[in-house]
């Protein structure tokens, strides 16, 4: 008999509950997430042979006891937390939130949806992940450091700089600077530390976009010839989708990534919302594809500009690229897909994709209608029997 193991991670522990396929509590507990408390966990529920483990948010807190179970052989599925946080509201209880409700909630919850996503061990996506991580950091690290110049220099040379400064830039408009009074002096000594500091994260960004466009075309992705992806965004896609078969249908992977917008029909009007759920991160990559295109870069501007003249506005228009867009990237994961299967032994031939928002592409009206179809109840190898 299988049972789902149904855990509520965090630093230093985690809260397990062992069900059955009938929602009947078999076992519980609590453990450290060290060494020790470790072999513990996997020690109580050794008396369990057939067992899946449920971990709610394997791709944050929970991570680190995700892939130490995968890497140990344990089948792992992840719950998302507003999935488990749905079952707990309908919960008796009165909304109670604690580590062994939370461990019974993501338990329920893996019992009773179907497809969630297995997670894999994958060292190659995870150093990607890692990698294109490492990338936003800096770039975050340098928008504060020239927030922090431009409010000095602003201080120090009337007017200020202008909008985009390089630090060569900032270092030549600092060195003209005559310092007198005390208070200038020390601005000046601030603002060339970050100066410097900005032109060590300018370095390593230099370096980790050179490591990402290499690791992205050893995967045989050809992501970054669609105009508005580059090697940040195609890795973050190759990192996030992982297996693009996973999903069905385009349909299915818009809706994943939050570019579909929600069926808000009621009676005889027919009308959709914007969706603010999805994976933002991939969200955020289909956003800067759709701004590049939409300023002239593969085709987003003619389909812009027909949008709008049907009545759509701006935002609106741009939210149905993004749409389309989300297409054009399914499609080409997919024939990459097909063409590393093409050539490993007994692949299948590949197929071709588009490469701009007016591409071949059959058009499915994407911003009237998002939807996939209704998701069939049943269990793979990482789920649970009926």
């Amino acid at each position: 008999m299988t049972v789902i193991i149904g855990m509520d991670p965090h630093k230093r522990s985690a809260t397990i509950e062992v069900i059955d396929a009938a929602a009947k509590i078999l076992a519980i507990g609590r453990y450290d997430t060290d060494a020790a408390g470790f072999a513990e966990m996997l020690t109580a529920v050794e008396r369990f042979p057939d067992r899946v483990w449920a971990i709610e948010g394997c791709n944050g807190i929970g991570r680190h006891l995700a892939h130490r179970l995968v890497h140990d052989g344990e089948v792992v599925i992840d719950v998302p937390a507003k999935l488990s946080a749905q079952v707990r509201v309908f919960a008796t209880g009165n909304g109670r939130k604690t580590d062994p409700v939370d461990a019974h909630s993501v338990a329920l919850a893996a019992l009773r949806a179907p497809n969630l996503r297995r997670v894999q061990a994958d060292s190659e996506l995870e150093a990607l992940r890692m990698l294109v991580d490492r990338r936003e950091e800096l770039g975050r690290a340098r928008a504060v450091a020239v927030n922090r110049i431009h409010r000095l220099l602003l201080e120090l040379v009337p007017g200020g700089a202008k909008r985009w400064l390089s630090a060569r830039q900032a270092r030549a408009m600092a060195e003209e600077v005559v310092a007198g009074d005390p208070a200038t002096r020390m601005r000046l000594r601030v603002v060339l530390e970050l100066i410097s500091d900005m032109e060590v994260v300018d370095a390593r960004i230099k370096v980790a976009n050179k490591e990402l466009r290499e690791s992205v075309t050893a995967t045989g992705s050809t992501l970054m010839e669609l105009p508005g992806i580059g090697p940040a965004g195609a890795a973050r896609l190759l990192a996030e989708v992982g297996d693009i078969r996973r999903f069905a249908t385009r349909d299915r992977f818009a809706s994943w990534n939050g570019t579909a917008p929600l069926d808000a029909s009621s009676g005889d009007q027919k009308r959709h919302r914007l969706s603010r759920t999805g994976n933002r991160k991939i969200n955020r990559v289909l956003h800067i594809m759709a701004v590049v295109q939409q300023c002239g870069y593969g085709g987003g501007r003619v389909y812009v500009k027909k949008r709008k003249a049907e009545g759509k506005t701006q935002k609106e228009a741009l939210r149905a690229l993004k749409r389309r867009l989300s297409n054009t990237v399914y499609n080409r994961m997919v024939a990459d897909q097909r063409r590393r299967e093409k050539a490993s032994p007994g692949g299948q031939s590949g197929a071709s994709a588009d490469s701009c928002a007016t591409g071949s592409t059959p058009h499915t009206g994407p911003s009237d209608k998002p939807q996939p179809g209704p998701t069939i109840y049943q269990f793979s190898e990482c789920q649970t029997p009926s």
